[in-house]
């Protein structure tokens, strides 16, 4: 099942529980596929889904319960009239962050937790505010000597005059990563024409699932977000006002809830309200278009408040629960890829087989002429460079220092620091192609144990996959033994970075199939070399640094103009990964939009600090601008967007 399909049968669950009835079983929906393509069947139910899920306007510090539609009509007026004395409590606590001094007019969405305290997100605080040494403070403006910031708790639909602001006088914490996206500001208990402060809103002590939940917030328009049309039906085409959307909360887990109110950037900081009880149960902190919201469970959020005004904040932070949110999407065992790959992200399996040191002395490893002209000369591609090879894992074997593991008709160049692959090259002959089953996972005898990761970071949810660098079956390939052994070495931890399962999206795991298909035909020989972007700033989760971005370089010798070349991809993890927060206005990600990009073999070079050689001169895009890494990056949507010459 692709992404696609696991994206579909979301919604279609989540749809039919909407609607009260039974979630619909996804086989069934598979006869529909000889008159609609997938794409087109999950944007119906994403509209479903929407329809599903309204955005009420706010007026005079009131829930009016005007609807877009009959639909949203029927099955909501009757259910939020139950509720709507929850919802008018809570809502003049809610307001919106405006700045002075910035290029931002207003931030996102605070709200109080306290007689004199709004708490919002960490990173709509640093947009605003920095760190000094152990203190916070607001930054530089713009023609000012600093920024200031107000709360405006009546930005509301219909209200062009009146404003209710209160300054904010100090930031008081502002959590720092990877903890939870949170940060408390001390506000003024009077406004600017001397009215008080409303009452705060209670936190939840063991906040829960519910289907009676709703979000209030500001959400702002965003010109990312496909199918514009219907964020403007929904929304009235009216943004950056207080609008509350109701919806369930699906789960909660210690560190992040999940819910599926409607939401948009600018929603930042907006208050989860259990409308049973009126009490404030997240703090919302980013979103995924069509698909799950992410919220700080109330607990945290009180946990962390009660540190911060206790003053026990400064020696306590540690010890708070971690956002462990980036690893917790439900994972299925694959997923189908496009034409003869399949997604090599997998989850945890029968572990650890021992193989000895001599099993590896007849394995060569990735062979630099492997490829061949028209005569049947080689054409050399040597294994890549490091540039600084200060954190290259050395190893030895027969008296001699070493820092290629070679395996069958591929190898491995690790990092040392991260304990993960830094490079993987492969040898692909697509004409002695053969299949093999799956087997264990491997330690390599070679290098020491703890110089690998086994299990730390990989397991179940809310832990990440193993994912595979050079595809399982890429080395499978030649006689029916050395297939086998390929195919058994691709299993080696050495040969994997933590993945979240939904990566891999079907365009990156056809590459190479691709190329093979336009390699000379005669031999349709190709070699790839695929990495991590390793970077300091790179979260870590079960005491591993995860890298959020990876490249791949493909090399072979075109059918058509019987030369060598090269092109190089990339792709980000990070909104696969259940985001620890959300741009300002947005930054809402579309499964649609999960794709790999062609970028300059340079700008890999550039970033990763490997040297491709001669590769990065016969890319296509060598001479494009954005060779060191600038420029905007342009998705691909399909195979056929791909530039070979």
């Amino acid at each position: 099942m692709t992404a696609q399909d696991n994206l579909l049968a979301r919604l279609r669950r989540k749809n039919a529980m909407l609607r009260g009835g039974q979630p619909d079983i996804f086989d069934e929906g598979l006869q529909e596929r000889a008159d609609k393509p997938l794409e087109q069947l999950v944007l119906e139910e994403s509209i479903a889904m929407l329809r599903l899920r309204p955005v009420l306007p706010i007026k005079n510090n009131q829930l009016a319960l005007e609807f877009v539609d009959n639909d949203d009509r029927r099955n909501w007026k009757a259910r939020l009239e139950l509720t709507v004395a929850a919802a008018n409590a809570a809502i003049p606590s809610v307001g919106r962050i405006e700045l002075s001094g910035s290029r931002f007019a207003w931030i996102g969405t605070g709200w109080l937790v306290a007689e004199d305290i709004l708490v919002t997100n960490r990173h709509v605080a640093l947009e605003f505010t920095q760190r000094r040494g152990q203190r916070f403070a607001f930054q530089p403006g713009i023609d000012v000597g600093t920024m200031n910031a107000h709360v405006d708790f009546v930005q509301e639909i219909g209200n062009t005059k009146r404003a209710l602001l209160f300054q904010l006088t100090r930031p008081l914490w502002i959590q720092d990563k990877p903890g939870p996206d949170i940060a408390f500001f001390e506000i003024a208990r009077t406004s600017d024409n001397d009215a008080k402060l409303a009452t705060p809103l209670d936190l939840a002590e063991r906040p829960a699932a519910t289907d009676d939940a709703a979000t209030i917030g500001y959400p702002a328009y965003d010109s990312r977000i496909p199918q514009p049309e219907h964020m403007r039906r929904i929304f009235s085409d009216i943004y950056d006002k207080k609008r509350f959307a109701p919806g369930v909360v699906v789960r909660v887990t210690d560190s992040q809830m999940e819910h599926d109110c409607t939401t948009l950037g600018g929603n930042s900081g907006s208050v989860v309200l259990d409308l049973k009880t009126g009490k404030a149960i997240g703090l919302h902190f980013s979103g995924t278009y069509l698909d799950r919201n992410y919220a700080v469970p109330s607990n945290v959020v009180h946990s962390l408040l009660d540190r911060v005004t206790s003053g026990k904040v400064w020696i306590e932070t540690s010890t708070l629960p971690r956002e462990s949110a980036r690893g917790s999407a439900e994972r299925s065992a694959r997923i189908d890829g496009v034409g003869r790959g399949s997604a090599t992200v997998t989850k945890e399996a029968d572990i650890a087989e021992e193989t000895a040191i001599e099993d590896y002395r007849d394995r060569t490893g990735y062979d630099d002429d492997f490829l061949l002209d028209d005569k049947n000369r080689a054409v050399k591609v040597e294994l890549p460079t490091l540039a600084e090879d200060g954190d290259v894992l050395t190893f030895e074997l027969d008296g001699k220092r070493q820092t290629n593991l070679r395996y069958e008709h591929y190898s491995v160049i690790m990092s040392k620091s991260r304990r993960m692959c830094l490079l993987s090259a492969v040898n692909i002959d697509g004409n002695l192609a053969r299949k093999a089953k799956r087997v264990s996972w491997k330690w390599d005898p070679r290098i020491p144990k703890s110089q690998q990761i086994m299990h730390e970071c990989y397991g179940s949810a809310p832990k990440f996959s193993r994912g595979h660098m050079t595809r399982r079956e890429d080395p499978g390939w030649g006689s029916r033994q050395e297939a086998k052994r390929g195919n058994e070495d691709s299993m080696h931890v050495t040969n994997t970075c933590p993945q979240m399962q939904a990566f891999n999206s079907p365009i990156w795991l056809a590459l190479e199939d691709y190329a093979l298909q336009h390699a000379k035909e005669d031999r349709m020989r190709i070699s790839v070399f695929t990495g991590p972007y390793f970077d300091d700033a790179d979260p870590t989760m079960f005491d591993v640094g995860i890298p959020l971005a990876f490249w791949k370089v493909i090399a072979f010798i075109h059918d058509l103009t019987r030369t060598l070349c090269a092109t190089g991809y990339e792709m980000n993890q990070e909104q696969n990964l259940h985001p620890t927060e959300e741009f300002v206005f947005g930054q809402f990600r579309s499964r649609q939009l999960n794709c790999a990009t062609q970028v300059p073999i340079r700008a890999i070079e550039f970033r990763c600090g490997i040297d491709f050689g001669r590769l990065a001169s016969v890319d296509p895009l060598a001479r494009d601008e954005e060779a060191l890494g600038s420029g905007e990056r342009v998705p691909l949507t399909s195979l056929d967007e791909i530039r070979f010459f």
